[in-house]
Protein backbone atom coordinates (compact mmCIF):
# COMPACT_ATOMS: atom_id res chain seq x y z
CA UNK A 1 0.00 0.00 0.00
CA UNK A 2 0.88 3.74 -1.15
CA UNK A 3 -0.42 6.50 0.09
CA UNK A 4 -0.43 10.09 0.65
CA UNK A 5 -2.92 10.08 3.31
CA UNK A 6 -1.96 10.46 6.76
CA UNK A 7 -4.68 8.23 8.29
CA UNK A 8 -4.50 5.53 6.36
CA UNK A 9 -0.78 5.18 6.25
CA UNK A 10 -0.89 5.43 10.01
CA UNK A 11 -3.37 2.92 10.19
CA UNK A 12 -1.67 0.18 8.22
CA UNK A 13 1.51 0.83 9.74
CA UNK A 14 0.53 0.05 12.91
CA UNK A 15 -0.73 -3.65 11.55
CA UNK A 16 3.01 -3.48 10.33
CA UNK A 17 5.43 -5.97 13.16
CA UNK A 18 8.51 -5.91 13.50
CA UNK A 19 9.21 -8.91 11.91
CA UNK A 20 10.09 -7.84 7.83
CA UNK A 21 13.75 -7.71 8.24
CA UNK A 22 16.88 -7.17 10.30
CA UNK A 23 16.85 -3.29 11.33
CA UNK A 24 20.03 -2.41 9.88
CA UNK A 25 22.02 -3.51 7.46
CA UNK A 26 24.70 -6.52 7.87
CA UNK A 27 27.63 -4.38 5.97
CA UNK A 28 27.89 -1.32 4.23
CA UNK A 29 30.08 0.47 1.27
CA UNK A 30 31.47 4.01 1.18
CA UNK A 31 32.72 5.68 -2.03
CA UNK A 32 35.92 7.96 -1.45
CA UNK A 33 35.70 11.99 -2.15
CA UNK A 34 38.37 12.03 -5.36
CA UNK A 35 38.17 15.30 -6.43
CA UNK A 36 35.93 16.44 -3.88
CA UNK A 37 34.74 19.89 -5.43
CA UNK A 38 31.37 21.52 -5.97
CA UNK A 39 28.76 20.24 -8.25
CA UNK A 40 27.29 23.17 -9.78
CA UNK A 41 24.27 21.01 -11.04
CA UNK A 42 23.53 19.50 -7.82
CA UNK A 43 23.70 22.80 -5.95
CA UNK A 44 20.81 24.15 -7.80
CA UNK A 45 18.42 22.44 -5.64
CA UNK A 46 20.48 21.40 -2.58
CA UNK A 47 20.74 24.61 -0.27
CA UNK A 48 22.66 23.04 2.18
CA UNK A 49 25.52 22.90 -0.06
CA UNK A 50 28.78 25.64 0.34
CA UNK A 51 30.81 28.15 -1.93
CA UNK A 52 32.91 26.47 -4.26
CA UNK A 53 35.86 27.81 -2.08
CA UNK A 54 34.63 26.13 1.61
CA UNK A 55 35.89 22.97 -0.81
CA UNK A 56 38.84 20.92 0.82
CA UNK A 57 39.54 18.20 -0.89
CA UNK A 58 42.39 16.80 1.49
CA UNK A 59 40.55 17.38 4.46
CA UNK A 60 37.55 15.80 3.37
CA UNK A 61 39.53 12.77 2.23
CA UNK A 62 41.24 12.45 5.79
CA UNK A 63 37.63 12.80 7.17
CA UNK A 64 36.28 10.45 4.89
CA UNK A 65 38.93 8.04 5.86
CA UNK A 66 38.33 8.36 9.31
CA UNK A 67 34.84 7.67 8.84
CA UNK A 68 35.90 4.30 7.39
CA UNK A 69 37.85 3.45 10.26
CA UNK A 70 35.70 4.33 12.34
CA UNK A 71 32.55 2.57 10.98
CA UNK A 72 34.88 -0.90 10.14
CA UNK A 73 34.83 -1.22 13.89
CA UNK A 74 31.42 -2.11 13.89
CA UNK A 75 30.83 -3.80 10.92
CA UNK A 76 32.53 -4.89 7.45
CA UNK A 77 32.84 -1.95 5.81
CA UNK A 78 33.75 -1.56 1.74
CA UNK A 79 34.84 1.84 0.35
CA UNK A 80 35.37 2.22 -3.12
CA UNK A 81 37.58 4.67 -5.53
CA UNK A 82 35.85 7.88 -6.03
CA UNK A 83 35.79 9.09 -9.83
CA UNK A 84 36.56 13.49 -10.09
CA UNK A 85 34.10 13.58 -12.88
CA UNK A 86 31.30 12.51 -10.06
CA UNK A 87 32.17 14.94 -7.20
CA UNK A 88 28.84 13.76 -5.90
CA UNK A 89 29.79 10.72 -5.65
CA UNK A 90 30.51 10.18 -1.86
CA UNK A 91 26.92 10.05 -1.51
CA UNK A 92 26.18 6.59 -2.54
CA UNK A 93 22.95 5.60 -0.72
CA UNK A 94 21.25 8.17 -3.61
CA UNK A 95 22.08 6.07 -6.56
CA UNK A 96 22.56 1.97 -4.98
CA UNK A 97 20.70 0.41 -2.04
CA UNK A 98 19.73 -3.29 -1.10
CA UNK A 99 17.10 -5.47 0.37
CA UNK A 100 18.17 -9.01 1.13
CA UNK A 101 19.52 -10.50 -2.62
CA UNK A 102 18.67 -7.90 -4.38
CA UNK A 103 20.50 -4.30 -5.85
CA UNK A 104 18.15 -1.65 -6.34
CA UNK A 105 20.00 1.59 -8.52
CA UNK A 106 18.13 4.87 -8.70
CA UNK A 107 17.22 7.32 -11.58
CA UNK A 108 19.18 10.47 -10.39
CA UNK A 109 17.72 14.07 -11.14
CA UNK A 110 21.02 15.35 -12.59
CA UNK A 111 22.92 14.20 -15.16
CA UNK A 112 26.21 14.72 -13.51
CA UNK A 113 24.91 12.20 -10.90
CA UNK A 114 23.19 9.63 -13.65
CA UNK A 115 27.08 8.89 -14.34
CA UNK A 116 27.50 7.25 -11.09
CA UNK A 117 25.07 4.46 -12.06
CA UNK A 118 26.72 3.42 -14.68
CA UNK A 119 29.19 2.13 -12.64
CA UNK A 120 30.57 -1.26 -13.57
CA UNK A 121 33.00 -1.87 -10.21
CA UNK A 122 29.79 -1.31 -8.08
CA UNK A 123 27.59 -3.31 -10.51
CA UNK A 124 30.00 -5.98 -10.41
CA UNK A 125 31.02 -6.27 -6.84
CA UNK A 126 26.74 -6.73 -5.97
CA UNK A 127 26.13 -9.37 -9.21
CA UNK A 128 29.16 -11.60 -9.28
CA UNK A 129 30.84 -11.53 -5.89
CA UNK A 130 27.90 -11.25 -3.70
CA UNK A 131 25.21 -12.47 -6.16
CA UNK A 132 22.65 -9.87 -5.76
CA UNK A 133 19.74 -9.48 -8.54
CA UNK A 134 20.08 -6.11 -9.85
CA UNK A 135 17.14 -3.85 -10.29
CA UNK A 136 17.69 -0.80 -12.30
CA UNK A 137 15.68 2.17 -11.96
CA UNK A 138 18.34 4.49 -13.83
CA UNK A 139 17.06 4.78 -17.27
CA UNK A 140 12.87 5.02 -16.75
CA UNK A 141 12.28 8.80 -16.59
CA UNK A 142 11.06 9.22 -12.95
CA UNK A 143 13.55 10.39 -10.59
CA UNK A 144 13.93 8.58 -7.44
CA UNK A 145 16.70 8.84 -5.55
CA UNK A 146 16.64 6.13 -3.45
CA UNK A 147 17.49 6.27 0.40
CA UNK A 148 18.05 9.76 0.29
CA UNK A 149 14.04 10.66 -0.73
CA UNK A 150 13.01 7.42 0.91
CA UNK A 151 13.50 6.57 4.50
CA UNK A 152 12.64 3.09 5.54
CA UNK A 153 12.07 1.34 8.56
CA UNK A 154 13.66 -1.92 7.47
CA UNK A 155 12.32 -4.28 10.46
CA UNK A 156 8.71 -3.12 9.44
CA UNK A 157 8.84 -2.93 6.13
CA UNK A 158 7.28 0.39 5.87
CA UNK A 159 8.78 3.38 4.16
CA UNK A 160 8.85 7.55 4.20
CA UNK A 161 9.11 9.17 0.78
CA UNK A 162 10.03 12.81 1.13
CA UNK A 163 8.41 14.14 -2.74
CA UNK A 164 11.01 17.03 -4.44
CA UNK A 165 12.03 17.41 -7.79
CA UNK A 166 14.53 14.38 -6.55
CA UNK A 167 12.04 11.88 -6.30
CA UNK A 168 7.89 12.16 -8.16
CA UNK A 169 5.06 10.07 -6.98
CA UNK A 170 5.85 7.82 -9.79
CA UNK A 171 9.35 7.58 -8.83
CA UNK A 172 8.46 6.87 -5.69
CA UNK A 173 5.99 3.77 -6.15
CA UNK A 174 9.09 2.20 -8.18
CA UNK A 175 10.82 2.28 -5.27
CA UNK A 176 8.22 1.20 -3.11
CA UNK A 177 7.91 -2.12 -5.45
CA UNK A 178 11.52 -2.71 -5.96
CA UNK A 179 12.25 -2.51 -1.65
CA UNK A 180 8.99 -4.73 -1.52
CA UNK A 181 7.55 -2.45 0.99
CA UNK A 182 4.44 -3.11 3.09
CA UNK A 183 3.49 0.04 3.26
CA UNK A 184 4.63 3.96 2.12
CA UNK A 185 3.75 7.72 3.00
CA UNK A 186 4.54 9.84 0.35
CA UNK A 187 4.30 13.35 1.30
CA UNK A 188 5.92 17.14 0.16
CA UNK A 189 9.23 18.36 1.51
CA UNK A 190 9.47 22.00 2.64
CA UNK A 191 9.96 24.33 -0.30
CA UNK A 192 13.82 24.20 -0.59
CA UNK A 193 14.47 20.67 0.51
CA UNK A 194 15.74 17.69 -1.46
CA UNK A 195 15.83 14.59 0.18
CA UNK A 196 13.72 13.11 3.37
CA UNK A 197 16.74 11.71 4.63
CA UNK A 198 18.23 15.04 5.90
CA UNK A 199 15.28 15.66 7.70
CA UNK A 200 13.93 12.27 8.61
CA UNK A 201 15.76 9.29 10.28
CA UNK A 202 14.02 5.82 11.29
CA UNK A 203 16.54 4.04 13.77
CA UNK A 204 16.54 0.56 14.27
CA UNK A 205 13.25 0.31 13.96
CA UNK A 206 12.51 1.48 17.21
CA UNK A 207 13.40 5.36 17.39
CA UNK A 208 13.13 8.37 14.76
CA UNK A 209 14.23 11.54 14.42
CA UNK A 210 11.93 14.48 12.84
CA UNK A 211 12.75 17.59 11.77
CA UNK A 212 9.39 19.17 11.43
CA UNK A 213 10.93 22.34 9.42
CA UNK A 214 11.53 19.60 6.67
CA UNK A 215 7.85 19.08 5.97
CA UNK A 216 5.51 21.17 3.79
CA UNK A 217 2.60 19.86 6.31
CA UNK A 218 3.75 19.49 10.16
CA UNK A 219 0.52 16.84 10.58
CA UNK A 220 3.24 14.32 8.51
CA UNK A 221 5.76 15.19 11.07
CA UNK A 222 3.69 14.53 13.79
CA UNK A 223 2.28 11.38 12.66
CA UNK A 224 5.91 10.00 11.69
CA UNK A 225 6.69 10.80 15.20
CA UNK A 226 3.67 8.77 16.90
CA UNK A 227 4.74 5.97 15.19
CA UNK A 228 8.20 5.80 17.54
CA UNK A 229 6.74 7.16 20.57
CA UNK A 230 7.90 7.60 23.24
CA UNK A 231 11.19 7.37 21.03
CA UNK A 232 11.08 10.19 18.56
CA UNK A 233 13.05 13.21 18.84
CA UNK A 234 11.97 16.49 17.26
CA UNK A 235 14.57 18.95 15.83
CA UNK A 236 14.51 22.16 16.15
CA UNK A 237 15.84 24.41 12.96
CA UNK A 238 19.06 24.94 14.38
CA UNK A 239 19.62 20.94 14.80
CA UNK A 240 18.31 20.41 11.35
CA UNK A 241 20.92 22.99 9.58
CA UNK A 242 23.87 21.29 11.38
CA UNK A 243 22.33 17.76 9.59
CA UNK A 244 21.42 16.15 13.11
CA UNK A 245 18.60 14.59 11.49
CA UNK A 246 20.77 13.05 8.54
CA UNK A 247 21.73 10.25 11.11
CA UNK A 248 22.00 6.46 10.35
CA UNK A 249 21.93 3.55 13.08
CA UNK A 250 25.03 1.60 11.91
CA UNK A 251 24.56 -1.06 14.51
CA UNK A 252 20.89 -1.62 16.88
CA UNK A 253 23.09 -0.13 19.70
CA UNK A 254 24.25 2.77 17.96
CA UNK A 255 23.16 6.06 16.59
CA UNK A 256 26.04 7.93 14.19
CA UNK A 257 26.25 11.48 13.30
CA UNK A 258 28.68 14.13 12.65
CA UNK A 259 30.48 15.67 14.96
CA UNK A 260 29.04 19.63 14.08
CA UNK A 261 25.63 17.61 14.63
CA UNK A 262 26.57 16.30 17.49
CA UNK A 263 27.80 19.78 18.77
CA UNK A 264 24.45 21.12 18.23
CA UNK A 265 22.19 18.78 19.54
CA UNK A 266 20.55 19.60 22.46
CA UNK A 267 21.16 18.46 26.06
CA UNK A 268 17.14 17.01 25.67
CA UNK A 269 17.28 15.22 22.39
CA UNK A 270 20.77 14.01 23.28
CA UNK A 271 19.33 11.84 26.60
CA UNK A 272 16.25 10.83 24.47
CA UNK A 273 18.53 9.23 22.10
CA UNK A 274 19.85 7.65 24.84
CA UNK A 275 16.57 6.77 26.56
CA UNK A 276 15.97 4.55 23.34
CA UNK A 277 19.16 2.38 23.86
CA UNK A 278 21.15 4.29 20.85
CA UNK A 279 24.29 5.02 21.95
CA UNK A 280 25.58 8.46 20.45
CA UNK A 281 28.70 8.20 18.00
CA UNK A 282 30.26 11.22 16.33
CA UNK A 283 32.56 11.63 13.12
CA UNK A 284 33.99 14.77 11.78
CA UNK A 285 32.71 15.50 8.60
CA UNK A 286 32.49 18.99 7.94
CA UNK A 287 34.80 19.33 4.98
CA UNK A 288 32.25 16.92 3.50
CA UNK A 289 29.52 18.56 4.36
CA UNK A 290 30.10 21.56 2.18
CA UNK A 291 28.79 19.30 -0.32
CA UNK A 292 25.05 19.33 0.72
CA UNK A 293 25.07 15.82 2.37
CA UNK A 294 26.58 14.90 6.13
CA UNK A 295 27.18 11.33 7.52
CA UNK A 296 23.98 9.34 6.48
CA UNK A 297 24.40 10.37 3.02
CA UNK A 298 27.71 8.59 2.89
CA UNK A 299 26.57 5.15 4.30
CA UNK A 300 25.23 2.70 1.42
CA UNK A 301 23.61 -0.32 3.08
CA UNK A 302 24.09 -3.79 2.40
CA UNK A 303 20.71 -6.16 3.66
Amino acid sequence: MITRDITTFVDAACQCTADFGPPTAKSIFLVSPNGFCKAEASAADNHYMAAADAFDAGRALAQHRGLQRALAELVETVCFEGDPSTPDGVFPNNVFATIPGRMVIGRMRHPVRQQEALRDDVRSYFRDTLGYVITDLSQQPHPCELTGAMVIDRARGIGFCGLSERCDENGARLMHEAFGLRATLMFDLAPGEYHANVVLAVLAGRAVIVCPGGFADHAVADAIASLYAPHAVMLSAREQAAFAGNAIAITPDTVWMSKVAGAHLSIENAAALAQAGLALRLVPLDAIEAAGGSLRCCVAEVF
